[in-house]
C-alpha cells in the first residue's frame, strides 16, 4: 500500500550523524526512569544496596503487576531518586565492567504459542517495548490489538538512519517479526520511507504487510501511518514498536538473555563529530558527549528536538529514545529581531528571506522568540497536520474538558508527537503537546 502525505515540513538542521560507528567507553552509571512510561505507578522490588544482574526485576506496574521492568546491566542499585510526593524519578545502577546476564529458559522457538511468547516477554521486562494507541501507553497484554504497526523510518529532525543501522541484521529482524506477528491476530504493518530506497532487511521482510509512506515529516510518525492505513475508532486498540525493539526481542528469544544494547545517534550543531554509538539502554550520556561538543551554553536532549526531553550533561538516555540532540541554549533576548532580513534564520512561513535557499541547514537554538500570547486562529496547524481532524478545535475542547467533543474531534487518533510541528509553528507560542497529553489523560481516566 502507498500512502502519500503533502502536509508537514522537513526542518533541516546542522549536525546530522555521519554514517560511522564510534567507540565509546561504557558508562559507569545507568538509570531506568519511570517517567518514560506514561501513567505508570512503579512498585519497587529492589532497594538501595541490592545487587542485580541484567534481566533482574527492578520494579513492576502497581496497576498491572504482570508488567515488569528489569535492569539493563549488572551491578549495585546505588540510588532511588524521588521527587515531589516521593514520586520515583530514577532507579540508578552502578554497573560492573563485565555484565552478568540472568538466563531465561525459552524452549523450542518453533513450538512457542502466542501466550508463551507474551509470558516470556513479561518475565524478562521486554513487554514495555510494546506501546498502544490510543493514549501512547504500555500495551495491555490482556487485550488483543486489531493490528501492530512498525515504522521503519524516523522523519524527525536529525533522526538516525535505520537503513544504515540495520545493515547485516536480516536474520535477527526477520526472527523478531516472526515472533511479533504471532501475538496479534490482525495484520502486522511494516511502514517504509517512500522517499528513499529502503535497505534490503526491510524490503525483503516476510509475514508482514509492507506499506510505503511518501511525504515530509511527520510521515514517519506511527500515528500518521495508523490514520491513513487502519484508523482507530473508539474501542479499537493498536500496538506499535520500533525496528530496534524488534531486534531486542529477537536477541532475547535467540540467546535467552535480556541484551539491552541499542544503536543511537549523537546529533546537533553543538556536536563536533556527530556519530553513531552502540550503548546500553539507560546509559548516562556523559561518556558520549565528553570532549565532543563545542564551547558555549548547550541544551542536551534525549530524543529529537521536537519531542525529546531536556536532560543534564550527565543525564540518562530515555527508554524509547535512539538519539541524543545537542543544540545551542537560547537564553537571550533579541531586540526587534522580526524586523531584520533573517538570511540565517529559519521559518516555516516566509517571514525571513532564508526561504529562498531551501537546501540550507540551520543552527537553531531553544529560544522561543517571544512569549505566550493570545490564541489566534491562523490556519497554521492545518498546514502541518496530515491527520484528518480539526486541530485547533480539538485543543479548545481539551481546554474546556468537553469529553464528548474531544471524542467527536478525533482524540483517539492522536498523540503528542503528532502535534510537535504545530507547536513549533505556533504564532501564539502555545504548549500544544502538553495540552494534547492532558486531553488523552482525561479521556483515559474517563474510560477506566
Amino acid at each position: 500500500m502507498d500512502v502519500k502525505i503533502s502536509k508537514g515540513a522537513d526542518i533541516k538542521l546542522k549536525g546530522s550523524a555521519d554514517r560511522v560507528y564510534a567507540n565509546v567507553a561504557n558508562s559507569k552509571y545507568y538509570a531506568i526512569k519511570p517517567s518514560d512510561f506514561h501513567l505508570l505507578t512503579p512498585k519497587m522490588v529492589v532497594k538501595v544496596g541490592d545487587y542485580v544482574e541484567a534481566g533482574d526485576i527492578l520494579f513492576y506496574d502497581k496497576n498491572l503487576e504482570v508488567i515488569k521492568f528489569t535492569s539493563p546491566v549488572s551491578g549495585s542499585v546505588i540510588d532511588i531518586v524521588r521527587g515531589a510526593k516521593r514520586k520515583i524519578l530514577e532507579v540508578v545502577i552502578e554497573a560492573e565492567t563485565d555484565i552478568k546476564y540472568k538466563q531465561f529458559e525459552i524452549g523450542d522457538l518453533a513450538n512457542l504459542n502466542k501466550q508463551q511468547i507474551i509470558d516470556h516477554m513479561l518475565n524478562a521486562g521486554l513487554w514495555p517495548l510494546i506501546r498502544q494507541r490510543p493514549f501512547a501507553t504500555i500495551a495491555n497484554p490482556m487485550e488483543s490489538p486489531k493490528a501492530i504497526f512498525i515504522s521503519g523510518f524516523d522523519s524527525s529532525p536529525l533522526a538516525p538512519d535505520n537503513d544504515f543501522i540495520f545493515h547485516g541484521d536480516d536474520y535477527l529482524f526477520q526472527l523478531g517479526l516472526d515472533l511479533i506477528t504471532q501475538i496479534c491476530d490482525g495484520t502486522t504493518h511494516l511502514n517504509l520511507d517512500g522517499n528513499s530506497n529502503p535497505a534490503k532487511v526491510f524490503r525483503t521482510a516476510k509475514g508482514v504487510q509492507i506499506n510505503h509512506v511518501f511525504g515530509p515529516h511527520p510521515a514517519g510518525n506511527v500515528g500518521v501511518q495508523i490514520h491513513h492505513i487502519d484508523p482507530i475508532n473508539k474501542g479499537d486498540v493498536v500496538w506499535y514498536l520500533t525496528p530496534q525493539d524488534i531486534l531486542t526481542i529477537a536477541k532475547f528469544f535467540k540467546d535467552g538473555r535480556y541484551d539491552a544494547s541499542k544503536i543511537i545517534a549523537l546529533t546537533g550543531a553543538k556536536v563536533k563529530k556527530p556519530r553513531y554509538y552502540r550503548v546500553i539502554q539507560g546509559t548516562s550520556i556523559a561518556p558520549i558527549v565528553a570532549d565532543n561538543t563545542h564551547e558555549g551554553e548547550k541544551r542536551f536532549i534525549t530524543g529529537n528536538v521536537l519531542t525529546g526531553e531536556r536532560i543534564n550533561a550527565d543525564g540518562y538516555l530515555g527508554f524509547y529514545d535512539f538519539q541524543i540532540s545537542v543544540i545551542t541554549e537560547g537564553n537571550y533576548s533579541e531586540f526587534f529581531g522580526w524586523l531584520l532580513p533573517g538570511f540565517h534564520k529559519y521559518s516555516l512561513s516566509r517571514t525571513f528571506f532564508s526561504w529562498l535557499n531551501s537546501k540550507h541547514e540551520y543552527d537553531l537554538d531553544s529560544n522561543n522568540h517571544g512569549e505566550e500570547r493570545a490564541y489566534v486562529v491562523t490556519g497554521q496547524y492545518e498546514s502541518y497536520m496530515p491527520i484528518d481532524i480539526f486541530p485547533v478545535q480539538l485543543i479548545k475542547a481539551i481546554l474546556i474538558e468537553d469529553i464528548e467533543l474531544m471524542e467527536n474531534l478525533g482524540i483517539y487518533e492522536v498523540d503528542t508527537e503528532d502535534f510537535a510541528l504545530c507547536e513549533y509553528a505556533c504564532t501564539s507560542k502555545i504548549p500544544v503537546q502538553s495540552i494534547i497529553r492532558r486531553g488523552l489523560d482525561i479521556i483515559k481516566k474517563e474510560c477506566s
